[in-house]
């Protein structure tokens, strides 16, 4: 035990004075006889005993009075158990991210936290507030409360590590207290168990009550009809549904077209067909549990021809053109000698038609129109040397050309999943005419094969970087080496490499990812462009790259939907953004990795044990009541003690 006044204990010393005045009345009786009359005798002796005994007693209940009195006013108290750690700083760590949308017992998940911390907290008691994407320092909670009140849904993942590193680095070498509130959904974590070594840590964990979910996970520009575009919605049920779901397609906010969805099996894809034209287009669905996953947004650009430049001996170009019709396709062709190599950044496809060698000024400029999300076409010529071929194909992956084999081989196997082919035919074949050729190279390296020789060998394959692609053919296809020309496969094959950007376009882009595109756009030098619709706006971080700007969106925006891409009132483009589908699946619980914390029932359970562990036990009362007892008892004995 310990005295918050330990001075005031010198008074003790006062305890003396009832001593001395007790002493003072137990003086020696005088003897007085009388006659002898023996009854009175005994009962005069009776009186004396009582007396000194009551005058005892009295003595013993004031000099507990008198101590218990010195004692509460010095203020004693017992250390609390964990003294050391009094002035420990509480940091509270809360998940804001979409799974916290599910609504539990008491309503959705976050928005019941933010209100427990709003009435469990004292309005003094400071702290600090971590979200997924913003960072509250010594704060109480009446001075946060409109800042919590409006706390929105991130699309950032809650990832406690790095809100442990936020915290590291504001107070390095600090020791907290943490209250971590999460549902672990998806969680992850790699220092979580190291935590709990020098810090208090507790967990709350609250949870959904209804777990069935379903997400629109993606949507596909899959075909290009002459007057319709088809579209595949892929979506992905979390749980049990027995009763479809509805599902809207808006172009801006007109609907254009409704269907229902039976989840009989875990992941579906719809098809619909939309008119070929520019159009901004939003999926929604609506499943009565996460709202971030039901809607989905996509942008799909007006159509135009796309530019194709064929750089080749004109005579071996005719098949080309046949392909490559003026509807389409702005076609220009170009002997090496004749190329003039600015053109190459304006177009969408750049076909090398059987050059005998291909210079390095021309690898590099391919390489970087490649980079930028072109498409190279490369149709090696018999004349070529593998160690030419090499030296340009190395520069798009780890590819490489073997010695030229003169004999006749048959190309026997298309692969029907491959980009090129896989809306071409309704059904697989496997017995067709044979194309062959007279001469090929071996290519070696990782590609993915589109058509294959009767050895296993690709004659044509591709490689990407995810914008630009690069295609590979394996043996020359001019009439003299091969009869290609005259197979059914060589119009798709054609037609769909020069087409692949606008097959395989980038109709949406996910939020967080740090994507990149590239737009046909000329900058002065203090233009900029800005991406913005009717609620937000923000500028990209951008790079000139001649007749192209380069846009990376870094973790921007900060909200899903269609945006249009601005050049100072002239809109260039529109584009899509959506949020990742990273927390959909509320069964993916992953509380284990929070197994050495505290669990918890409620913030109040958290902050009542802290208050406990932290706060000394004071004991001055019980000696005040001590006092008032004392004095109680001093009046009885007065009174009833003869």
């Amino acid at each position: 035990m310990q005295f918050k006044h330990p001075e005031i204990l010198y008074l003790l010393f006062l305890l003396v004075i009832p001593i001395l005045v007790h002493l003072f009345q137990l003086r020696r009786f005088k003897k007085q006889h009388f006659t002898n009359v023996k009854l009175l005798r005994e009962l005069q002796q009776q009186t004396r005993k009582s007396k000194s005994l009551k005058k005892w007693l009295l003595l013993t209940t004031r000099l507990l009075l008198l101590s218990c009195l010195i004692l509460a006013f010095a203020q004693p108290y017992f250390n609390a158990v964990d003294a050391q750690n009094r002035d420990r700083e509480l940091v509270v760590i809360l998940d804001n991210s979409f799974s916290m949308q599910a609504k539990g017992d008491k309503g959705e998940l976050l928005k019941r936290s933010v209100q427990d911390i709003l009435e469990q907290f004292a309005p003094t008691q400071q702290f600090s507030l971590l979200t997924n994407d913003e960072v509250f320092w010594d704060i109480d909670s009446k001075a946060i409360q409109k800042e919590l009140q409006n706390l929105q849904y991130s699309s950032i993942p809650f990832d406690l590590d790095n809100r442990l590193l936020q915290v590291s680095a504001k107070k390095k070498n600090t020791t907290f207290d943490y209250l971590i509130i999460t549902d672990a959904i998806a969680a992850n974590s790699k220092n979580a168990s190291q935590l709990t070594i020098a810090n208090k840590v507790y967990f709350l964990q609250p949870k959904a009550q209804n777990k069935n979910n379903v997400s629109i996970e993606s949507v596909r520009l899959t075909n290009t009809l002459d007057s319709f575009y088809e579209i595949s919605i892929d979506l992905k049920a979390f749980g049990t549904f027995e009763n479809e779901i509805s599902l809207t397609l808006f172009e801006d906010d007109k609907v254009t077209a409704k269907t229902q969805v039976n989840f009989d099996k875990i992941e579906k894809t719809i098809t619909l067909s939309i008119p070929k034209k520019a159009f901004n287009g939003k999926v929604s669905i609506q499943d009565n549990c996460l709202e971030y996953d039901n809607n989905f947004y996509f942008s799909i650009s007006q159509p135009e021809k796309l530019n194709a430049l064929v750089i080749g001996d004109n005579d071996k170009s005719d098949f080309l053109k046949r392909i490559l019709v003026a509807d389409e396709f702005q076609l220009t062709t170009t002997s090496l000698k004749e190329l003039d190599y600015n053109i190459i950044e304006g177009q969408h496809a750049v076909i090398l038609n059987e050059i005998k060698e291909i210079p390095q000024s021309l690898t590099t400029t391919l390489k970087a129109f490649y980079d930028k999300g072109g498409s190279v076409i490369l149709i090696p010529s018999t004349e070529c040397t593998a160690t030419n071929l090499t030296s340009f194909a190395q520069k798009f992956g780890n590819l490489a050309f073997a010695k030229n084999e003169n004999s006749d081989k048959q190309i026997t196997n298309i692969n029907f999943d491959h980009p090129i082919f896989n809306q071409v035919f309704e059904k697989r074949v496997s017995n067709f005419q044979y194309p062959k050729v007279n001469q090929s190279f071996s290519l070696i390296g990782n590609t993915f094969a589109a058509l294959k020789f009767e050895d296993q060998t690709p004659f044509l394959s591709s490689v990407s970087n995810k914008i630009g692609s690069f295609y590979i053919f394996s043996a020359a296809i001019s009439k003299q080496n091969s009869n290609f020309q005259n197979s059914p496969l060589i119009v798709p094959a054609v037609y769909n490499m020069v087409k692949s950007q606008t097959v395989a376009q980038n109709i949406f882009y996910t939020i967080g990812e740090n994507e990149t595109m590239y737009i046909d756009a000329t900058l002065n030098k203090d233009d900029v462009i800005a991406v913005a619709n009717s609620n937000y706006s923000f500028i990209p971080l951008q790079q000139i790259l001649s007749t192209k700007v380069k846009l990376s969106f870094g973790d921007y925006p900060e909200k899903a939907g269609n945006y249009t891409i601005n050049q100072q009132t002239k809109n260039l483009q529109n584009i899509s953004f959506n949020y990742p589908r990273t927390e959909s699946n509320l069964n993916e619980d992953n509380s284990i990795i929070y197994s050495n914390f505290a669990k918890i029932n409620s913030i109040e359970e958290a902050l009542n044990e802290l208050h406990s562990l932290r706060t000394d036990t004071v004991i001055w009362k019980w000696f005040l009541i001590a006092t008032l007892l004392f004095l109680l008892i001093e009046i009885l004995i007065q009174k009833f003690v003869k």
